[in-house]
């Protein structure tokens, strides 16, 4: 895939149409409120060979470190700072955060951002849609299932980055915030993209592993 989004920096505050509106929400012992200082713009692909030294959020187990360090030891890094949260938290999405870190990367998505929609929308999967299967998301209104948490990663990840023709228009070249916005505007669930970057801020910081 061509390096379309080599970086995100400009901010853009436009409401664009929504393609998607809140599910099942999170608890709101689960959402921080504290300031957001983390930047909301969406890095490019990651330099897998940009091994400098390694920061690990606090949410990683101290045994964690050397079980990350190898070959591709930023996406172990990551996947492990999501688990190590869904786990602390025991959300049914442990397990899940090489999928969503490895979606992010294909798709030039932030890492985090999987992770802290799903914490928003359902729990981390404890309060995942009703009516539809494996849909942690609230994707499209909690109308629409997948055979897998696998696919419904695969599906979320690709719309957000832009990839899918059919709604490109609403995410794709956006900031993280912005995309947050198309996801679930203002207008329907005031404050969202604030609360969800809180968020991933929680998860770990945004170059984390680099």
């Amino acid at each position: 895939m061509q390096n379309k989004k080599w970086i995100r920096f400009v901010e853009s505050f436009i409401l664009l149409p929504v393609m998607t509106m809140s599910g099942a929400t999170a608890n709101v012992s689960d959402i921080p409120t504290r300031k957001i200082t983390t930047p909301t713009t969406v890095s490019s692909k990651l330099n897998m060979k940009a091994f400098g030294p390694i920061a690990f959020n606090q949410v990683i187990a101290p045994d964690a470190k050397e079980e990350a360090l190898g070959e591709d030891k930023i996406l172990k890094i990551r996947a492990l700072a999501i688990d190590s949260y869904f786990k602390r938290k025991e959300m049914p999405l442990e397990g899940m955060g090489m999928k969503m870190v490895l979606e992010a990367e294909k798709n030039e998505i932030d890492w985090r951002l999987l992770p802290a929609i799903s914490v928003r929308e359902s729990t981390g999967g404890k309060q995942a849609c009703i009516r539809v299967p494996n849909n942690s998301f609230g994707w499209g209104s909690c109308r629409i299932g997948f055979k897998s948490n696998d696919v419904a990663i695969e599906t979320v990840a690709r719309n957000l980055g832009g990839n899918n023709p059919n709604t490109a228009r609403h995410y794709d070249n956006k900031t993280t915030l912005d995309i947050l916005r198309s996801y679930n505007p203002p207008s329907i669930v005031p404050k969202y993209g604030e609360q969800v970057i809180a968020i991933m801020d929680t998860i770990g910081e945004i170059y984390l592993g680099e």
